[in-house]
């Protein structure tokens, strides 16, 4: 990117670094080796289009040109450090939102102790949670006089530094409290501030109001024509259903040695999707989370999660940590600047592009960014039988999906029970967990409409899948598969066909009862179905998704995927390859294009899953279902073309990639 180009404000950012600046007022000389020229080329040699700079950080200090007395004591008056970085990224062409810290604030705790939030016994609140003597950020309560103070920062921000480019605030989370603030303010709002559920209640109420206050505060001083406005970051995504009409864009923090792990994005970035916003999601360039500042982590890794990101059609975003002396870590920037320069040549072939999906994963956002086992299951055995989907809340539409998974943990509520009948009456297709029509008794009433009455439950923790002889099951899988967790007993009202025989154990284990190393081994069937069929639907007796996530059971991966074919013979995509490879097929003006991403995440640490190296794909074939045959196929960003057949309706090439990443492009 020159230096002179104009950034295209009406453009969504699509290589962001977010660039951390916690720093002590105990440091000295801040910001003393500063260069604009230096500082701004550093992003822009590194493929950068947007760079979120600190206004406030959680240690409450400032790093603008401000006479409030919380300004950095380490940062030399005549510094402007914020004001300098933002002009030197315009004169890039790069953008600069501004980062404000909200809720962690230690100077402001330390001056006013009774602004920080209380716990029911009356101990402030920390993060993380420790006594006195351990480093943790004091968390502020937004109900007390705070919230004013973090106001006028705001607002002064706005004044000096307007048009903005956007604002990210942090620490923005429901936070209960037990100060005499808070509790006045649930007594007037009618709430009773002895129950738990009231101050769950209040805190929602007060980050709502300072949520709408401040969107509408920041909304007159964004850039003309910005595609970005204000981020409140540390909200779990179940909120968004209510929350989004405060927000232009979503952003998704996940650094998946940091905590989130390699689950996360898969499912919260297809989640998201459905609320029609732009969307920025970040990982880091730390070895482990935030603060890592001494560490990098492997190219592999930041190539295979920046692919993640991009494959799941979101912008991507890198933390990283400016240090005190305001010089960007040359290293950092080099890997950055390797992988960024990947993905921007990448872009052109998904650019404007919207992902495509055959089934619906139907869940419940209620449950947060963590959806339990069967939410968890469902995705990762779509992912790895390179089904396309999308993962949606309860009340989004149905009839644009072939065919429709309900997990164990979904609820099913009347309106959902209605448009799931609809949806079979209109042909489509639906796999059904009977734990989850279990749970209400409109599911129950589905699962009746649908053709069968729940009889029971299995009287054992362990039973068995019959899983042989199923001829229509290949290759052959050994007899009784076992499978733990609660199985219910199912009986037809009308014509069924059972795939999977249930087996009963000898009997139940116990400790003075008990036979082998684990369970007690498999008798006799037990004359219900584990597995059913009724035209359109299948339904599982038994835990299957969850099981896919607690036990990896590659027979339960084969007999879903068995039953998938069954519901839905001709997906969009077929190919081979290993059982990681990940999947997405992106529709563009120009074509299609398929994302073919190949990394194996191993716990190789204590408590991490790391990427080392690619896994090499060797003469893989990849086949998309198409109406005519494509005008030419290419393995991009190489732009090497492709030999392809057209057979059945499906196009067909064969590929090799050796550094984890590609695009196979099928060109009309």
């Amino acid at each position: 990117m020159s230096l002179t180009e104009v950034p295209r404000w009406e453009l969504f950012p699509r290589r962001t670094i977010h660039l951390d600046f916690h720093t002590s007022p105990d440091i000295p000389d801040v910001g003393a080796d500063f260069d604009a020229d230096a500082f701004a080329r550093t992003f822009s040699d590194a493929h950068v289009d947007s760079v979120t700079v600190f206004a406030k950080c959680h240690h409450g200090r400032l790093y603008f040109d401000t006479d409030r007395p919380e300004r950095h004591p380490g940062l030399d008056r005549g510094l402007d450090l914020m004001g300098q970085e933002i002009e030197a990224l315009h004169g890039a062409g790069i953008r600069a939102p501004i980062y404000v810290s909200v809720q962690c604030d230690e100077y402001a705790a330390d001056l006013h102790q009774d602004w920080v939030a209380l716990t029911p016994d009356l101990v402030q609140v920390r993060h993380p949670m420790t006594d006195a003597y351990h480093a943790g950020w004091q968390t502020l309560d937004m109900s007390s006089p705070y919230q004013e103070f973090v106001t006028g920062q705001i607002e002064e921000i706005l004044e000096r530094y307007g048009p903005v480019d956007g604002m990210f605030l942090d620490m923005c989370g429901d936070q209960p409290s037990s100060s005499r603030w808070a509790m006045a303010g649930m007594k007037r709002e009618g709430l009773d501030p002895a129950r738990p559920d009231d101050r769950d209640r209040y805190a929602r109420l007060v980050a709502h109001r300072y949520m709408e206050r401040y969107s509408t505060m920041i909304a007159p001083a964004l850039h003309p024509g910005s595609s970005m406005a204000v981020w409140f970051n540390s909200r779990p995504k179940a909120g968004l259903t209510t929350e989004a009409k405060y927000l232009r864009h979503i952003e998704v923090e996940s650094l998946p040695t940091g905590g989130w792990g390699y689950n996360y994005l898969p499912y919260v970035g297809r989640l998201v999707k459905s609320f029609g916003r732009p969307m920025l999601s970040q990982t880091g360039r730390f070895h482990r989370s935030w603060g890592d500042m001494a560490s990098l982590k492997p190219e592999a890794a930041l190539r295979y999660e920046c692919g993640q990101i991009l494959m799941h059609g979101l912008s991507l975003g890198v933390g990283d940590l400016l240090p005190p002396n305001a010089v960007p870590h040359p290293a950092a920037y080099q890997r950055i600047g390797t992988v960024y320069r990947y993905i921007e040549a990448c872009e052109p072939y998904v650019a404007g592009g919207s992902t495509m999906a055959e089934i619906a994963l139907v869940v419940d956002a209620g449950l947060g960014d963590a959806p339990g086992p069967a939410v968890i299951g469902a995705m990762r055995v779509l992912q790895q039988l390179r089904q396309q989907f999308d993962v949606i809340p309860l009340d989004a539409p149905l009839s644009s999906y072939p065919l429709v998974v309900i997990p164990d943990s979904t609820p099913i509520g009347a309106d959902l029970a209605s448009r799931l009948r609809d949806h079979v009456g209109h042909g489509g297709s639906v796999v059904l967990s009977a734990a989850a029509a279990a749970a209400s008794p409109e599911g129950t009433e589905l699962l009746r409409a649908l053709g069968w009455e729940i009889v029971g439950t299995a009287p054992f923790s362990t039973t068995f899948l019959r899983l042989s002889p199923s001829p229509w099951l290949t290759p052959p899988v050994p007899a009784d598969v076992r499978i733990h967790g609660e199985s219910l007993l199912l009986e037809g009202t009308g014509p069924s066909e059972t795939l999977v025989e249930l087996v009963f154990p000898y009997f139940e284990r116990a400790y003075d009862h008990f036979s082998g190393h684990s369970y007690t081994p498999p008798q006799k069937p037990s004359g219900r179905g584990a597995v059913v069929q009724n035209g359109r639907v299948i339904v599982f007796a038994v835990p299957l998704l969850a099981g896919v996530a607690e036990e990896g059971n590659d027979q339960y991966r084969q007999l879903i995927g068995e039953c998938l074919h069954r519901l839905l013979p001709a997906p969009l995509l077929r190919t081979g390859g290993p059982v990681h490879l990940e999947t997405s097929v992106v529709e563009t003006g120009r074509g299609i294009a398929v994302h073919l991403l190949s990394f194996v995440p191993a716990r190789l640490a204590r408590d991490l899953d790391l990427v080392y190296d690619p896994f090499p794909l060797v003469d893989v074939e990849v086949a998309l279902r198409l109406e005519a045959p494509p005008a030419r196929v290419t393995l991009q960003p190489k732009g090497e073309e492709l030999t392809f057949s057209f057979v059945g309706g499906y196009a067909s090439a064969r590929v090799t990639v050796l550094d984890g990443h590609a695009m196979l492009v099928f060109e009309r």
